[in-house]
């Protein structure tokens, strides 16, 4: 879901998920919307990542580790 500022909202995960499936599927998610990039968008795509549950705080994401 896309919110009008630009934040999407998804579910990579459960919480009964190892670290590396929520890994593998976080650094797919960012390589599906990076791909998705419109041509005519310029700057930077994405500028942070926050992770959280659903009724849970956020926690910041460097983006230079999910796209490594």
């Amino acid at each position: 879901r896309v919110e009008k500022a630009g934040i999407i909202h998804a579910g990579v995960g459960k919480v009964s998920f190892t670290e590396e499936a929520l890994v593998e599927n976080i650094r797919t998610f960012v390589d599906v919307v990076v791909k998705a990039k419109p041509p005519a968008a310029k700057g930077n795509y994405l500028n942070k990542i926050s992770l959280s549950s659903t009724q849970g705080p956020g926690i910041k994401i460097d983006l230079t580790t999910v796209n490594a």
